[in-house]
């Protein structure tokens, strides 16, 4: 279960430093900003994809008990 957690927060961290760079390289490197806001974007959805499906997860194994 906390492998599901972990996981999670790395997706979080990802999307936070995606972001920074897309702001910084936003003016200069276009192209680059892009694929780093993809990047962002992707993992904020990996992130709730995979808190949801935990929740999910660990509420079956509350009722099976």
């Amino acid at each position: 279960m906390r492998f599901f957690r972990i996981s999670e927060i790395i997706y979080l961290i990802v999307a936070v430093l995606s972001i920074i760079e897309t702001a910084r390289r936003w003016n200069t490197e276009r192209n680059m900003a892009y694929i780093f806001a993809g990047f962002a974007i992707v993992s904020i959805f990996m992130f709730l994809f995979r808190r949801h499906y935990r929740k999910k997860f660990e509420q079956r194994k509350r009722d099976d008990n």
